[in-house]
């Protein structure tokens, strides 16, 4: 991972938390593998993964006024993503399972900045349902080493057909 001090995690909740103020999102939560660093050892990332719930429904899901929110505070964007002082963040319009993520997700404190991390049950379902090799080493991390409400996980699997990898 590159250095903790390098990558500007309290900046970017702050600016989700901005989005939210402003009205350009509803709600958001940390997903991908900074939310499973929070429940197991660090693991190499190189960029954070901001999961909104949209308040502009339209196929933008309004996007492009994330962009020009985030670039009038000196944000470059950089295909996908908007750096944060060169560190990459994607922001991603949540439905279905990543909705229900964010709706769920458990309320955390970084560095002084109130934000909301998926709950771990959410990121193997999620990873479950992405299925590539980074993500069933996620899945595998996190029932070794997170504390997994199983009966939360079963529920979540079974309501959006998904099964975890079998070893």
């Amino acid at each position: 991972m590159p250095d903790e001090a390098a990558i500007p995690l309290a900046d970017v909740l702050r600016a989700a938390n901005e989005l939210v103020s402003a009205r350009l999102i509803k709600d958001y939560a940390l997903g991908g593998a900074l939310a499973a660093i929070y429940y197991t050892e660090p693991i190499t990332t190189y960029h954070a993964d901001i999961i909104f719930i949209a308040t502009d429904k339209t196929l933008s899901a309004g996007i492009p006024a994330i962009y020009s929110h985030l670039s009038s505070k000196g944000w470059r964007v950089e295909r996908e993503y908007l750096l944060m002082k060169d560190f990459p963040v994607q922001f991603i319009a949540a439905s279905g399972l990543t909705e229900e993520a964010v709706r769920e997700a458990k309320p955390i404190e970084f560095e002084g900045v109130p934000a909301k991390v998926f709950q771990p049950e959410y990121i193997i379902a999620i990873a479950a349902s992405v299925g590539r090799h980074k993500d069933l080493a996620r899945i595998e991390q996190l029932l070794e080493q997170a504390k997994i409400d199983k009966a939360l996980l079963d529920d979540i699997l079974r309501r959006y057909n998904l099964k975890l990898p079998n070893k």
